[in-house]
């Protein structure tokens, strides 16, 4: 009974492990590169219902509020080091 029993997950767990190596889920057109597109998705996205239209204005809002910042931080330091105190709010600068 324990031989027909070690037998029977024996040929289990070979079909387990055979369906596990036969699947690899994707089709890879080279090692590290298994994007697949969604069957309908366009080879070039400018232009498409895919294409995200970004605003210019709103894609620049980081960078125009770090130079805001910058300057901001400027004339803290020169406050600092011309009064030798350190001043937060800007607008209390001379």
């Amino acid at each position: 009974m324990k031989k027909m029993l070690l037998i029977n997950a024996g040929v289990v767990l070979a079909a387990l492990s055979y369906s596990a190596i036969a699947y690899d889920g994707q089709n890879c057109s080279e090692p590290g590169v298994c994007w697949e597109p969604k069957p309908g998705y366009p080879e070039k996205v400018a232009g498409s219902k895919y294409d995200p239209k970004h605003d210019v204005n709103e894609l620049n809002k980081q960078a125009q509020s770090v130079i805001e910042m910058e300057d901001r931080n400027k004339k803290r330091q020169e406050n600092l080091a011309k009064t030798g105190k350190f001043v937060y709010d800007v607008d209390d600068i001379e």
